[in-house]
C-alpha cells in the first residue's frame, strides 16, 4: 500500500480483496490436507479481515458491522474449536505428558471438531460468505459521501485501538491476583494494534516501529499463556479421553502450574516493560 491520500472508501476493497483470497486459500488446503499449520494461517488471515472491519467500523454503521462480523467470527469459531485441539497435542507431545493412545484419542476427538465445522469450514461457503460480506461493506461504503482520507481513519482508529491496549494492559497488571481473562483481553488488543500497524504503518505520520517491537515481544508469552488455558479448559472437557483417571488429573495440575508460572511471568514482564508509559 502506497504513501498517497486515497479515499478510506474506495481503498476498503483493494485492501480486503486480498486478505479474502487468502482465507478462501487456506480454507482449500484445509480441504485437500487439515493439517495444523493450515488451520492456524487461516484464523491468521480471519483475525486480519476482523481487524479491517473494526477499523472501518465507523464508516459501516454499527448494526451492518455486526451483521458481518458474525459472518466472519462464525468461520473463526469452527476453526478455533479444531486449533485448540492441536495445540493440546502439540503441547503434550512436546513435554511426553501423554500415553501415545491418549494422544491418538485426542487427535480423534479433533477430527470429530473438524467434522463439525466442515460445513462452515468448506471452501464454497467461506468464498460466498467472505465474498457477500465484501460486497455488502463496499456498497454500503459506495453509497456514502467520500470525504475521509484512508490516512486520517487510519490514524484514528489505531489511536484508539492503542488507547484500548493501555487500558487493558493497567487492567491487567493492577489486580491484586493476576487474572486469565485480563491477559486475554491484552492479547486480543495487542494483536488488533499489530495487525493494523503492519497494515497500515505507512500511511501514518510518525514511526510505529518502535511499538511493534514491543508488541512482538510480549506477543510470544501471552500467546503461551492463551495455549495453556486454553487446553487447560479443553482437558477438563475430555478427561474421559485420557486412559486412566489418575492420569487425567496429574495433566490437569502439570497444566495448571505451568500456566500459573506463565501468568505471574507474564504480570511480572508488563509490571516492568509497560506500567510506566503509554503503548507507543
Amino acid at each position: 500500500m502506497g504513501k498517497g491520500k486515497p479515499d478510506a472508501a474506495v481503498a476498503f476493497s483493494a485492501i480486503a480483496s486480498p486478505l479474502v483470497d487468502s482465507a478462501v486459500e487456506q480454507a482449500r488446503h484445509i480441504a485437500r490436507e487439515p493439517a495444523a499449520e493450515g488451520i492456524h494461517q487461516l484464523r491468521v488471515a480471519l483475525r486480519n479481515l476482523l481487524t479491517l472491519w473494526w477499523l472501518y467500523r465507523p464508516l459501516i454503521g454499527a448494526e451492518e458491522y455486526a451483521r458481518q462480523r458474525g459472518c466472519l467470527k462464525s468461520i473463526a469459531s469452527a476453526a478455533g474449536k479444531a486449533r485448540d485441539y492441536d495445540i493440546l497435542i502439540e503441547l503434550l507431545s512436546r513435554h511426553g505428558k501423554c500415553s501415545a493412545a491418549g494422544i491418538a484419542a485426542i487427535y480423534v476427538a479433533r477430527e470429530a471438531a473438524l467434522q463439525a465445522g466442515r460445513e462452515i469450514l468448506s471452501p464454497p461457503h467461506i468464498q460466498t460468505c467472505l465474498l457477500k460480506t465484501l460486497a455488502q461493506t463496499e456498497a454500503g461504503l459506495r453509497a456514502k459521501p467520500r470525504q475521509l482520507r484512508l490516512g486520517a481513519l487510519a490514524e484514528a482508529r489505531i489511536a484508539k485501538s492503542r488507547r484500548q491496549l493501555h487500558q487493558r494492559i493497567k487492567r491487567a497488571i493492577t489486580a491484586n491476583k493476576p487474572d486469565i481473562e485480563a491477559f486475554h483481553d491484552v492479547r486480543k488488543a495487542g494483536k488488533k494494534t499489530r495487525y493494523l500497524l503492519e497494515l497500515f504503518g505507512p500511511l501514518l505520520p510518525k514511526d510505529h516501529h518502535r511499538l511493534l517491537k514491543r508488541l512482538k515481544k510480549i506477543q510470544q508469552p501471552l500467546g503461551e499463556l492463551n495455549d495453556l488455558a486454553a487446553s487447560e479448559s479443553l482437558l477438563r472437557q475430555n478427561l474421559r479421553l485420557i486412559s486412566t483417571p489418575d492420569q487425567a488429573k496429574k495433566l490437569e495440575r502439570w497444566l495448571k502450574r505451568k500456566r500459573k508460572r506463565r501468568q505471574s511471568t507474564l504480570a511480572c514482564t508488563l509490571r516492568q516493560d509497560w506500567q510506566s508509559k503509554r503503548p507507543g
